[in-house]
């Protein structure tokens, strides 16, 4: 090896050395063992999806998955089509639906608020289950902020759930209160989206 490839290969070793020791740092510091309340919100797209990738991968664990829709439940869900086709003994997963359209398409704001109540007092259970090792809120900040749930009860549920069961809220425009119960928050930004540019929404990539 020549000199300067020498020394290129030397510089490499010593930064990743010291990442290595601020990671090593970091993983003797997380010493607390419980679940999560992740909270996936933004303007960009990703937040159901990175939701059902974490529904997999607890699913290939085994553990006992629950699923709630709010807003969705009249189009057809891709991830929903594969998973419910899992055999239940072996990889447990419940998922639960309004089964109304966009609110803005449904203009009903009492069928509305009554579907959104149906899927809660499903979900409401799961958190006091506590052989539920994840339970996922889609779209519940359009429910919330709606009002078509009581943001009162579904913060103390949250709150009272198993320590072992993990949450993940989604949607936009989550408020302050949901943010401040969560360990873990990412916010999508949208840069550029297809539908802006009259480009439909596509079967197997969008849903």
């Amino acid at each position: 090896m020549s000199e300067p490839e020498n020394n290129k290969q030397n510089r490499h070793k010593k930064r990743m050395q010291a990442r290595k020791e601020i990671v090593d740092a970091g993983v003797a510091k997380a010493l607390e063992e419980r679940g999560i309340v992740i909270v996936y919100t933004g303007d960009g797209k990703g937040k159901t999806t990175a939701a059902m990738g974490t529904v997999t991968r607890a699913l290939g664990y085994g553990y006992n998955v629950v699923v709630g829709q709010f807003i969705k439940g009249v189009w057809e869900c891709g991830e929903k089509n594969l998973l419910s086709q899992l055999p239940p003994e072996q990889y447990p997963l419940q998922w639960f639906e309004m089964g109304t359209d966009f609110t803005w398409e449904t203009q009903d704001f009492e069928a509305d608020k009554a579907a959104a109540q149906a899927v809660w007092e499903k979900l409401k259970a799961a958190l006091a289950d506590d052989s539920v090792y994840l339970v996922v809120m889609d779209e519940l900040t359009y429910a919330l902020n709606y009002k078509w749930l009581d943001k009162a009860e579904v913060i103390e549920a949250i709150h009272n759930r198993p320590r072992e069961q993990s949450v993940i809220i989604t949607g936009r425009g989550a408020k302050p209160y949901l943010l401040d119960i969560a360990d873990t928050v990412t916010e999508m930004k949208s840069h550029k989206h297809a539908f802006e540019h009259g480009i439909s929404a596509r079967k197997g990539v969008e849903w």
